[in-house]
């Protein structure tokens, strides 16, 4: 299976993992799975990072290369068909990263693994939902 992981899953996964839930943890750990990363994930850390609302033990371009070859993630495309697939989904709220992030894996077929209730009920996309 593709997993594209939600921003705080990937965060999680690294800062927090007793956040994760048993089903979950066991598919990231799963050799099987491929997990990827949208960059639209990495801007949302910065943004995290600026506001203070989280705090890393490295510098962010280290911490975040490390999580790559650690968590050995496929960074996923962020392109125009990407973004035009924003156009033909329906989301019950404004969040332009998770419009995003949906619209990811809706065009590269991958499964959004997430705690985010709007996106856990997003219909035209497959869900692995953290709860």
């Amino acid at each position: 299976m593709k997993l594209l992981l939600d921003t705080h899953i990937w965060l999680w996964s690294t800062l927090e993992p007793q956040r994760l839930t048993r089903r979950v943890e066991k598919a990231l750990a799963d050799p099987a799975n491929e997990l990827w990363l949208s960059p639209v994930s990495v801007a949302e850390l910065i943004v995290l990072l600026r506001k203070g609302r989280i705090t890393l033990p490295h510098d962010v371009g280290a911490w975040v290369a490390k999580t790559i070859q650690d968590l050995e993630l496929t960074e996923a495309p962020l392109t125009v068909e990407v973004a035009l697939a924003i156009a033909s989904m329906n989301f019950p709220h404004g969040d332009p990263a998770d419009h995003f992030l949906a619209a990811t894996a809706k065009v590269f077929a991958l499964t959004l693994v997430t705690a985010d209730q709007h996106l856990i009920g997003l219909t035209g996309i497959h869900v692995l939902p953290n709860r």
